[in-house]
């Protein structure tokens, strides 16, 4: 479908929305504002008037903004922030993840086993077996799980089961079979069928572009579980107070048109309760150069002109890239993706900034962020000078010299906090202890100058943000092993960490001047926390809950008393 078409729908919708709106003001009295604005850092009361903020003040001057008709809500002295914007997750997938199969419980290949077993007992009606989330390095024998564990009851079912950070999967026998895949199988450019050491067979596991093999033969969701997954991953939003979101979901350009329908046929009833930043895959890049998209196209709810690219793949699956070989298999650097190798990544992304489409690229590995950098100095030095707001998702692992680098060149380092708390456990084991100076680096990019939003990577790790940002300011790993934070020289302070969740994650979409703080004029998103985390103690940070998240300037969710 023409994305100019697509488009039209949401442009319709604003007009009827505007003329239809019911401007009800809304007082929020008695609270602590952290309002992410310099100028005016706190306040008691916030107005506002239809999805506006009307007003940021004390509870004196707030009183010739009330009159009869006013809906008055007394927060009770608790902790008002703007809305969270999370620069980092796969939505639509989380919402399939929330509604699908769940296998992160498992701490045993026994437990693995029988999660899937009672699964496919409940759903066994012939279709494909996907979903997954699970981390062998949660096991007690932390091997990567084969298709000799899963075969014996899956014969006749196809099984694809995604490790959690999605760059290494797991598939059956019958699934292989499918796809065509055998011992003599060529890996692909970017991905590794991984074999059997005596027998060559391939174990199951695929990591990266290999998983594309079978992932291009599974057949695609009905619009309606389209619409159901879009919904569970909004209801888990609104549970958290993240009011915005930036996605990147869109691995194939109908992927991309899948879940852009389905947000606006979301929006064309009235039922999109989180604002959209969204990311085509950077092969389909002309397609918005042809129908003349540019970046920050698109209304307040759903935004089209960015593009992704991936540089390389992630350190649990050994796949990251780096200059340095890894600790456990001096054979293996880690593999920078097909297009890196190919070239096409710096053609294209030559080309997309020329025309005014921002650019966000996966990279972890030390040396896939360097290569990164290094394509944007060319971009920077033959295109002419815009306002591009190039992004480096992830960033995990640098060589400090590159930090500078990312400040010098205007690079956004979109980050996801959550990732250190588990990551942080077996990290050492893969890249050596020196290598961790340099992992999650917030406070050296922070002193540095570069802007820094945050994410999480859902449905890799949870959408919570209270996760993120007590990680930020504690880095305190799952396994209780670093009370005092890993690496702790990179904690940053829980102001920081709110600015880089709200007003530079609004930045990194190019609406700082639209939302991502409480201040007049500003899209009425905010949320409201049941404990101070501006003054608790850091470590009880990640079990504060979510009171009340307000979106557009209606409530929309309150917690159960």
């Amino acid at each position: 479908m023409n994305l100019l078409k697509l488009f039209t729908i949401s442009f319709i919708i604003l007009f009827v929305m505007a003329v239809n709106a019911q401007y009800q003001r809304t007082a929020f009295i008695n609270g602590k504002i952290y309002t992410v604005n310099e100028k005016q850092p706190l306040a008691q009361s916030v107005v506002t008037e239809g999805n506006k903020i009307l007003f940021v003040g004390s509870d004196k001057e707030v009183k010739k903004y009330i009159s009869a008709d006013t809906k008055i809500i007394d927060l009770k002295g608790k902790l008002m922030l703007p809305g969270f914007i999370d620069s980092h997750t796969h939505f639509i997938s989380g919402g399939f993840y929330l509604t699908g199969l769940d296998l992160n419980p498992a701490k045993s290949r026994a437990e693995f086993i029988q999660i899937l077993k009672n699964y496919i007992k409940n759903k066994n009606d012939g279709r494909w077996i996907t979903g997954g989330n699970w981390d062998h390095e949660n096991w007690d024998v932390k091997e990567l799980p084969s298709k000799e564990m899963i075969d014996p009851f899956t014969k006749n079912i196809p099984v694809f089961i995604r490790r959690y950070d999605g760059h290494m999967a797991l598939a059956n026998s019958y699934a292989l079979k499918l796809a065509g895949i055998t011992k003599d199988t060529p890996s692909p450019e970017g991905g590794l069928i991984v074999k059997d050491k005596e027998t060559g067979e391939p174990t199951g596991i695929l990591k990266d572009n290999a998983m594309d093999l079978v992932t291009n033969i599974i057949p695609d969701h009905s619009d309606k579980e389209y619409i159901e997954a879009a919904i569970a991953a909004m209801n888990e939003a609104k549970r958290f107070g993240v009011t915005s979101i930036e996605d990147m979901s869109y691995t194939t350009d109908e992927s991309f048109e899948r879940q852009l329908q389905t947000y606006q046929a979301l929006e064309k009833e009235n039922k999109l309760t989180v604002r959209i930043s969204t990311r085509m895959p950077i092969s389909t890049y002309r397609k918005l150069i042809n129908v003349g998209i540019q970046n920050n196209f698109g209304d307040d709810k759903i935004q089209l002109g960015s593009i992704k690219a991936y540089a390389d793949g992630s350190l649990g699956s050994s796949t990251a890239w780096f200059f340095d070989h890894y600790a456990q298999d001096t054979t293996n650097f880690g593999l920078p993706n097909d297009i890196i190798k190919n070239g096409n990544f710096e053609k294209w992304a030559l080309d997309a900034d020329k025309h005014k489409l921002q650019i966000c690229v996966h990279a972890i590995g030390d040396k896939a962020v360097s290569t990164v950098l290094d394509a944007v100095e060319k971009i920077r030095k033959e295109n002419p000078d815009w306002d591009r707001r190039f992004h480096i998702e992830h960033a995990q692992h640098l060589r400090p010299g590159d930090i500078s680098r990312f400040a010098k060149l205007g690079v956004i380092v979109s980050v996801q906090p959550t990732h250190l708390m588990e990551d942080g456990n077996w990290a050492e084991k893969r890249i050596g202890k020196e290598r961790l100076k340099y992992m999650h680096p917030y406070n050296s990019f922070l002193k540095a100058g570069v802007k820094v939003a945050f994410g999480t990577d859902f449905p890799v790790v949870t959408l919570n943000p209270m996760i993120g940002l007590y990680m930020a300011v504690t880095r305190r790993t799952s396994d209780g092993k670093n009370p005092s934070g890993l690496e702790p020289q990179e904690k940053i302070s829980i102001e920081d960490a709110i600015k880089c969740y709200t007003l530079n994650s609004a930045y990194a979409e190019f609406q700082e001047n639209k939302k991502g703080s409480i201040e007049p004029g500003k899209l009425a998103d905010m949320v409201v926390l049941d404990k101070d985390i501006l003054t608790i103690d850091p470590i009880k940070i990640k079990d504060v809950k979510v009171v009340m998240t307000i979106f557009d300037g209606k409530v929309i969710y309150t917690a159960k008393k």
